[in-house]
């Protein structure tokens, strides 16, 4: 045999070699393509549940206050130098002293305990600077379920000497928090203070922590 006749039986040999290289990696790519195909379609339907979890949860407490026949007040801008809100570690929520605004904005305002203002009162006192705080932290997270629990409240009742019930006035928050978060979320910490006097004449003053849901 000669050098060429060699040579083309070696390049003969190696056809069958090439064509199972050439099957292999159309097999290779085909696998690849299915497994990107289910890779998309995992994340595709990821996507879909978590975008339906999001779409239950947006509606849940709006739609709990909702059923209360609940409407929140417009939030209120700070009336002095400071911020309504601040963020600190651990996904906490600093909520500033709120006021009781009615809804058309007027400011519930006198001293517990004096001129005819009673325990009822304040208590309603109360219960209007929760919601201006729940129309602050809807304005602030724009979905009221990413609260995930209310730490603590703080009340200052504006009251007389010899009145004694600020924790009672208090309740007006307390209950208001729960009713519209659930007690799991909305059982939270608590002081109640009487002062002889507070800013603007308000009867209540309120402030919060908040624990907040990862986004």
């Amino acid at each position: 045999m000669n050098h060429d006749s060699k040579c083309l039986g070696a390049f003969e040999s190696l056809i069958p070699i090439s064509k199972r290289i050439e099957q292999n990696s159309q097999h290779e790519l085909k696998m690849m393509s299915i497994v990107s195909s289910k890779a998309a379609l995992l994340s595709s339907s990821s996507r879909h549940f978590r975008r339906a979890l999001t779409d239950r949860r947006l509606v849940h407490v709006e739609k709990r206050l909702e059923e209360m026949g609940i409407t929140l007040p417009p939030p209120a801008a700070p009336r002095a130098n400071y911020n309504s809100v601040c963020y600190t570690s651990g996904n906490m929520l600093y909520v500033s002293g709120h006021l009781p605004f009615h809804p058309d904005g007027t400011l519930m305002t006198g001293r517990i305990g004096e001129n005819g203002l009673d325990k009822d009162y304040g208590y309603e006192a109360a219960r209007h600077a929760a919601l201006n705080i729940v129309s602050t932290l809807k304005q602030e997270l724009g979905d009221l379920d990413r609260v995930e629990k209310v730490v603590k409240v703080f009340g200052i009742v504006q009251s007389s000497d010899d009145f004694k019930e600020q924790h009672l006035v208090m309740d007006g928050c307390s209950d208001l928090m729960m009713e519209v978060f659930g007690k799991e979320a909305g059982y939270h910490a608590r002081s109640a203070i009487g002062t002889s006097t507070l800013p603007i004449d308000i009867s209540v003053e309120v402030e919060a922590i908040v624990q907040i849901k990862a986004e």
